[in-house]
């Protein structure tokens, strides 16, 4: 049912310096912070040859990263995400299996414009997992 690895999102408690590591000591392409209102969060993207790296910093009062990053200060892997060909059809069958869907169970708009869910790390050996339609 999953497809490849689309990203590992890291949250950072300074944008601009997590920005800066991965373009001028590890030499990556980054691009510029998009805001995500919708989900809380500002993301950068490094580019690799067969993923990404997704940097997630908090983005208004409720954001989710801002608790991440108060219970891990230094930042730290926050989620993985696959790529699935139909996301309703994966929900669906995740359900049936026994996994959370977190929220209300309908997909979002994430941050490359394409339906997003995530699934409850208690499911996934301890792993906030996100699923992407491609």
């Amino acid at each position: 049912m999953i497809g490849r690895l689309n990203h590992v999102a890291i949250a950072v408690p300074d944008l601009e310096a997590a920005s800066r590591q991965y373009r001028d000591v590890l030499g990556a392409k980054v691009s510029a912070p998009q805001d995500e209102p919708d989900h809380g969060v500002t993301v950068v993207f490094v580019e690799l040859p067969n993923s990404k790296i997704e940097l997630l910093y908090p983005l208004g009062e409720g954001s989710p990263i801002a608790a991440f990053l108060e219970r891990n200060p230094s930042g730290g892997m926050h989620h993985l995400c696959y790529e699935v060909d139909d996301i309703l059809a994966a929900r669906d069958r995740l359900k049936a299996e026994g996994a959370r869907v977190l929220g209300d169970g309908e997909p979002k708009i994430g941050a490359h414009g394409k339906p997003v869910l995530f699934l409850h790390p208690k499911d996934f050996c301890g792993t906030l997992v996100e699923l992407e339609q491609v």
